[in-house]
């Protein structure tokens, strides 16, 4: 089968939107609504981040922050947080620094370029956030050996990744991008390598279950292979597809969400720094 360039079709869209406030709102909007792992992320950013907004001015770490689509989450959500938002991608970091420019004379949020593998910040950060990233780096241990020392005693760290589950569609239908590192993580693997950098495991849950799995393939998937194989002309058909299938995707998602899922096709770890 065909294999899905998500990286490529998602840097389509955000080309289209870089120079529009609005459209790139409704791009971060589409992209919390469809992508599950959104919807995990921004569950517990929520939770964890009122407990140090109850205690004043904190700050986060986004390591590997893409789009900026996290960072529009959590400055929206939160008051007292001040951001540092780290990518090695130059053009993502151009465009973050347009739409967030208010912010940044804020002092709110700033961008910087870096290497995760050589990242050097000790004890500055209360919460570092990891979304997507450590499946793309060879020397994982390393990057997370660098992150946890850039947390203060206490502060939290919260990666998502596709899992070791992840496999089955790799192999069925190559649907990974050919920079990945390796397919996924087990709950042990991921929590083996957080303890061996000082960090705590708070709780690890595989995410894209059962429903979440059908409701990726149902409203990600098969888009996707419609618009890497006819480009912008799939969103003629899509326009009728998406109606009659969102609200029950949307459900699905809702169920993975709440779910202890035994397996998943995607996995997130809460760990604490000791």
């Amino acid at each position: 089968m065909s294999k899905i360039a998500y990286d490529p079709v998602k840097d389509k869209f955000a080309r289209i939107v870089k120079d529009s406030g609005i459209l790139r709102r409704v791009f971060y909007f589409l992209l919390d609504l469809f992508f599950l792992r959104s919807w995990h992320i921004r569950k517990i950013l929520k939770k964890k981040g009122a407990d140090f907004e109850g205690k004043g001015k904190w700050k986060l770490l986004d390591a590997g922050s893409g789009f900026g689509q996290y960072d529009r989450f959590i400055l929206e959500t939160f008051q007292g947080v001040s951001v540092h938002s780290v990518d090695v991608k130059k053009d993502y970091l151009s465009d973050n620094s347009t739409f967030f420019q208010e912010e940044i004379k804020q002092n709110r949020i700033r961008f910087s370029e870096a290497d995760l593998l050589t990242f050097n910040e000790e004890n500055e950060y209360d919460f570092v956030l990891c979304v997507d990233v450590l499946e793309h780096i060879e020397d994982d241990v390393l990057v997370i050996e660098n992150l946890s020392k850039s947390l203060k005693s206490d502060g939290y760290f919260l990666m998502h990744s596709p899992s070791h589950y992840s496999e089955e569609d790799a192999a069925d239908d190559d649907t990974f991008v050919g920079e990945h590192a390796r397919t996924g993580y087990s709950k042990a693997e991921i929590e083996k390598k957080l303890m061996e950098a000082d960090l705590l495991p708070v709780e690890t849950h595989y995410t894209y279950g059962k429903w979440g799995r059908r409701s990726w393939v149902l409203s990600v998937k098969w888009p996707m292979l419609a618009f890497t194989k006819t480009g912008l002309i799939a969103a003629i058909p899509l326009m009728v597809y998406y109606p009659i299938i969102l609200p029950f995707c949307l459900l699905m998602n809702l169920s993975d969400l709440y779910s202890k899922n035994e397996k998943g096709n995607g996995i997130y770890a809460l760990a604490r720094k000791i």
